[in-house]
C-alpha cells in the first residue's frame, strides 16, 4: 500500500473520495435546498413560509431575497429584506433563482 492512498479525503456530501487539495474547496460549497451552489450576491426564493423571530412577521413562500452573503456556517446565509434588517436564513429553506 502506498502513502498516496492515505492523502485522499472522503466527502460525505457527494459520497466520493477526493484527491488531495480539493477537499477544502468542496467543503466550503454552500448549497440551497435543491443542491445548487450559492455564491455571494445571488438571489434566492423562499420555499416555505417562515416566521421571523423577534420581528412578529412571516415571510411568505415565493418571497425573493436579493444579494445574499455567505457566512462561515455553510447552512446559513445573511440576507436583507425591506422590512427586516440582519436577517439570517437557513439554506434548507431557500432555492437559487
Amino acid at each position: 500500500m502506498s502513502g498516496d492512498d492515505e492523502a485522499y479525503v472522503y466527502d460525505e456530501a457527494t459520497g466520493e473520495w477526493l484527491p488531495p487539495g480539493s477537499a477544502p474547496a468542496e467543503a466550503r460549497a454552500v448549497r440551497d435546498a435543491a443542491g445548487n451552489v450559492l455564491a455571494d450576491g445571488d438571489s434566492v426564493t423562499l420555499i416555505k413560509d417562515l416566521k421571523v423571530k423577534g420581528a412578529n412577521q412571516t415571510l411568505k413562500q415565493g418571497t425573493v431575497i436579493r444579494s445574499i452573503r455567505l457566512t462561515d456556517d455553510p447552512e446559513e446565509i445573511d440576507c436583507r429584506h425591506d422590512t427586516i434588517k440582519g436577517l439570517v436564513l437557513r439554506t434548507e429553506f431557500v432555492r437559487k433563482r
